[in-house]
């Protein structure tokens, strides 16, 4: 266990120590956090008149829990991580496994995702992604040259992703399925993967992703309304039309914190899925590209680590670095596209900020993994032994 590094830093004219962190990381996430935190209580203060602050004390809950888990996890060396990957992916199924059995998993809405474990119900599938890019990270530095000549290498890592994607079908989940083949894909891409290669994965994706569509009635009336919600406006079309008269509320600015009519009345799942919605309508255009330009500097410091992380030959790191990066860039864009209408709906959450206890956790770990890397970037004396080859 290493103790953090410090550096100086003039304040006020006078000097102290700072820990030597990424800080333009850390603000942004705690930022979304904490915007997080005041639009779900927004959102969700009158939906159970006895008990208003049932969902924002639920959501403070999942916050300490994942602000002690990433505490901890910061304190785990990043060599570590690599060694537990193949155990981690077998972890992640079992618990895929487990969701579906009867008895054990928890069904709402339609869906059995989530294992009852007393007051908090595990959803193993977001579990998965994270353990799944410490995996696909760990075989890209293991299997380097077998990726990027063999077309095995290639296939492989992709029968482990099929076999962990259709459990979460199973579910059913299209989102998160649609998140982790996007994630890991873009990992293979950038682990060396040959175009050709790439291009017809993405093409096999796509067919089987359009295939589910189609073979699914309630799917194919998502694209259909997305199409044209207004063609359906009280079924299909439902939630994106109230969606787009929430952001056609907020114009520029907004009609102020708790002002907003949607939620209240129109808008379902306005605390969740559609959360970015209340603060279009509530904080207008202005709101919006705030919290786009956040999320847009997680990725961006994501991807900065994993390019310094490749600089000096920590591959494990880079491939882990630039997988987080993905996977919080596509969730949030595939959130924020449902919300204003570029995208079909889609049952998924906007990282750290949406009410999801197991969202929130585990955004809140993604942030301390890469600013653990990029701790151990600034620190000579650790070397990633397996990162070298």
């Amino acid at each position: 266990m290493n103790s953090l590094t410090y550096r100086q830093a003039t304040v006020g004219g006078g000097r102290r120590l700072l820990p030597d962190l990424d800080w333009v990381l850390l603000f942004a996430a705690v930022a979304l956090l904490g915007i997080g935190l005041v639009m779900v209580a927004s959102a969700s203060l009158h939906r159970i008149s006895d008990a208003p602050f049932y969902y924002v004390n639920r959501h403070l809950f999942a916050m300490v829990l994942g602000l002690v888990g990433g505490f901890l996890l910061f304190q785990v060396p990043v060599t570590q991580w690599e060694r537990a990957g193949a155990l981690l992916y077998f972890v992640g199924l079992l618990l895929l496994v487990l969701v579906l059995l009867p008895g054990v998993g928890r069904e709402a809405n339609g869906a059995t995702r989530w294992i009852p474990l007393g007051a908090f119900n595990l959803q193993s599938s977001e579990f998965m992604k994270l353990f799944m890019v410490v995996y696909v990270a760990g075989y890209l530095v293991r299997r380097r040259l077998e990726v990027a000549h063999s077309v095995w290498g290639f296939i492989k890592p992709m029968l482990l992703l099929v076999i962990a994607c259709s459990l979460i079908m199973v579910q059913p989940d299209f989102g998160t399925t649609t998140v982790l083949l996007a994630t890991a894909m873009g990992m293979l891409f950038l682990g060396g993967v040959p175009v050709w290669q790439f291009a017809i994965l993405i093409g096999l994706s796509s067919s089987v992703l359009v295939g589910l569509v189609m073979v699914s009635p309630y799917r194919l009336q998502r694209v259909t309304a997305f199409l044209d919600p207004w063609a359906d406006v009280e079924n299909s079309g439902y939630q994106l039309a109230q969606a787009l008269i929430a952001f056609g509320r907020g114009e520029w600015f907004g009609v102020g914190l708790g002002s907003g009519i949607q939620k209240q009345f129109y808008l379902p799942e306005a605390h969740t899925d559609f959360l970015m919605a209340v603060i279009g309508e509530e904080f207008g255009l202005m709101g919006t590209l705030t919290v786009i330009g956040l999320f847009a500097v997680i990725v961006w410091r994501a991807f900065r680590i994993g390019a310094r992380a490749e600089r000096l030959e920590r591959r494990f790191a880079a491939y882990v670095a630039y997988g987080l990066g993905l996977w919080i860039g596509m969730q949030a864009f595939i959130n924020i596209g449902v919300n204003v209408g570029l995208l079909p709906t889609k049952g998924l959450t906007l990282p750290l900020m949406s009410y999801g206890g197991n969202s929130i956790i585990v955004a809140i770990l993604v942030v301390s993994m890469l600013m653990r890397i990029d701790y151990e970037l600034g620190r000579p004396d650790m070397t990633d032994a397996g990162d070298r080859s």
